[in-house]
């Protein structure tokens, strides 16, 4: 199966978000986002990563840069995520399945520990403001990793 990569428009999958409502990646149209895939809620990694994305906010907005992170937890569970952590960025939901994650080929099977799971692969997308994929980081590693983002999206 052939997955989107960069030139090819982001699915449309809508997410749900804590607020009890949706947002669709269209909904960003007309400007850059940058969406981020991340494993769970309150792990270190993903708290470390959702940080450096809230660290840099306001860094992103002055670009005219969205972002919005991306997980297979509830949006209770994002809820307190953001909560307990003091995020300044959006997360949504991707619990359905057939998500936003599966269209993308991230939502797969892991192995860890001689278990066999399924989990999502780290992964961020920058979109144009056409909602085009501009570029993918695969299997990301955290540290460095949304300064990184932030100075491919300052040169979109």
């Amino acid at each position: 199966m052939s997955y989107p990569g960069v030139g090819d428009p982001m699915p449309d999958i809508a997410l749900e978000t804590p607020e009890g409502g949706t947002v669709r990646p269209s909904d960003f149209a007309g400007a850059p986002a940058v969406i981020w895939f991340y494993p769970k809620d309150n792990t270190p990694g993903c708290t470390t990563e959702a940080k450096d994305f809230t660290a840099l906010a306001p860094a992103f907005a002055e670009a005219g840069v969205a972002l919005l992170g991306v997980s297979k937890d509830s949006p209770a569970r994002h809820a307190s995520f953001i909560a307990r952590q003091s995020l300044a960025v959006p997360l949504a939901s991707d619990a359905a399945e057939g998500g936003l994650s599966d269209a993308l080929g991230i939502w797969t099977e892991k192995k860890l520990y001689g278990k066999t799971f399924m989990g999502m692969v780290r992964t961020t997308y920058l979109l144009d403001s056409e909602g085009r994929i501009s570029r993918v980081w695969n299997k990301v590693k955290v540290r460095g990793h949304a300064a990184e983002v932030l100075e491919a999206a300052r040169a979109l």
